[in-house]
């Protein structure tokens, strides 16, 4: 068993909104402005603060989630990642609070990521409306299990040097946890949300600017030295197969167009790289500026925010019509979440109804609160080309919306076992060779899923268009 070295920390806070990724953001661009190879990482099911993380760092962000994808994926991934960047560092942000999660034992929180992956811990507190008691905090997320080495702490949102200074005594004094910096409190530095969370960096105004404060502010308030040695104290980590550090890529032999623009933003990196492993030349399609999908065997509509450009969306109508009768030719596509939407009848949002692809005889309807919001575990009750019979599967969904009638007259590929899905009892939608679900589905949570995919653009490759006429 061999051990790889890998220079890494775990960013986290005491609760959700604390300041965890404004420090991840401002740490990331300092390092990387120091010419440190990075890879950055980050905790539960999320695709928007990755975004941001690629901003700020010039790399790829990939995502650890112990209850989707299970913790020797999580290890795998973690070192597959950093083993394809050599002499990398590693920044994982955790998620919520640092020993929130569902599980009592704390295994699939931030600190059973942490304990996973025998990472230091650099601790954000929120410093508001406290002093001393600050120090009763600390404590007891050093003393909760799963426990983890919390190797400093960063104070934010500090309102004045009278409070930082009992904070930071109270702290250094009873935790035996150095203070690496103190925040004041800054409008500026107020990352600006929608829906479920931030906005994503293709809508939001200035992401390049707000970046750069917070650089300035982790450089001017931090001990930005300090924080780069707490990487340095993670042990080496052992590798258990030679398979976790490379993946050997098969010779392009399908092409499978990808929706990718602001609309259509939500892809797992890990989804992508599986796509190309299993021998896929992926070809990225703007559906603002595109009016015909290119000569492609296959299509991945990821999830986004489809509503919030639905008037460009709707007018591309050439567009509309080719994805309809490409996908009636029986072209295999894997639509989430947007995608789905996208493929609809219709949506109504705001008020306003748009008219889309009209593949699926469903028209969508949004309310105030989420529709489907968290993991889901999905059992298949039907063989497809997708899914065989009775395989179980884990994903997460954040949607507002929902079919306009509670049914569907379409076949679906799942039971829901756990979340809401596209009615609260099913999910997947299957007509001809597309599958379409409001679940968001991770490559390494599911095994064989980018072979399958590759499977079937092959075969509709094969067929040749004089046949599909």
């Amino acid at each position: 068993m061999a051990l790889i070295s890998i220079p890494r920390l775990v960013i986290s806070a005491s609760w959700k909104s604390a300041g965890k990724t404004t420090v991840s953001l401002g740490l990331l661009r300092l390092l990387a402005e120091k010419g440190l190879p990075l890879v950055s990482f980050k905790k539960g099911p999320d695709y928007i603060d990755p975004m941001w993380h690629r901003v700020a760092s010039g790399g790829e962000c990939y995502n650890l989630d112990t209850w989707m994808m299970g913790e020797a994926a999580c290890r795998s991934t973690f070192v597959r990642a950093c083993a394809q960047r050599p002499g990398s560092i590693a920044l994982i942000e955790g998620n919520h609070g640092l020993h929130d999660g569902m599980e009592m034992a704390g295994s699939d929180s931030t600190a059973g990521l942490a304990a996973l992956l025998d990472a230091p811990v650099l601790l954000v507190i929120d410093s508001r409306r406290m002093n001393r008691g600050v120090a009763a905090q600390v404590l007891g997320l050093k003393a909760m299990p799963p426990k983890v080495n919390i190797s400093g702490v960063i104070l934010n949102h500090v309102a004045s040097a009278r409070q930082e200074s009992k904070q930071r005594t109270a702290i250094e004094t009873f935790c035996n946890v150095p203070v690496l910096g103190a925040i004041p409190a800054d409008s500026s530095l107020m990352l600006p949300e929608r829906h479920l969370g931030l906005v994503t960096v293709g809508e939001a105004s200035d992401a390049e600017a707000f970046i750069r404060i917070a650089a300035q502010q982790v450089e001017r308030h931090c001990d930005v030295d300090a924080i780069r040695k707490l990487f340095d104290r993670a042990s080496p980590l052992p590798v258990l197969d030679t398979a976790e550090v490379s993946v050997p890529k098969k010779s392009p032999t399908a092409k499978i167009g990808v929706f990718r623009n602001a609309a259509f933003c939500f892809y797992y990196p890990d989804n992508l790289d599986a796509l190309r492993e299993a021998g896929t030349e992926l070809v990225f399609i703007d559906t603002f500026k595109t009016d015909s999908l290119p000569e492609i065997d296959g299509l991945y509509l990821g999830g986004g925010f489809p509503e919030s450009f639905f008037r460009e969306l709707s007018a591309n109508a050439v567009l509309l019509r080719d994805v309809r009768e490409r996908i009636e030719a029986g072209m295999p596509a894997w639509a989430e979440c947007g995608g789905l939407i996208y493929l609809c009848r219709s949506a109504t949002w705001e008020g306003r109804q748009w008219p889309l692809a009209g593949v699926l005889p469903i028209d969508i309807v949004y309310q105030r609160k989420p529709a489907g919001c968290g993991y889901l575990e999905l059992e298949s009750r039907a063989g497809s080309g997708w899914f065989s019979v009775g395989e179980r599967v884990r994903a997460h969904e954040f949607h507002y919306s929902k079919p306009a009638a509670g049914n569907v007259d379409l076949a679906c590929q799942f039971d829901v076992a756990k979340g809401f899905g596209l009615t609260g009892c099913e999910d997947g939608l299957l007509y001809r060779n597309l599958f379409a679900s409001y679940a968001h589905f991770h490559a390494v949570a599911n095994p064989g899923w980018a072979e399958r995919f590759v499977g079937l653009a092959l075969k509709f490759k094969e067929q040749g268009w004089l046949e599909r006429d």
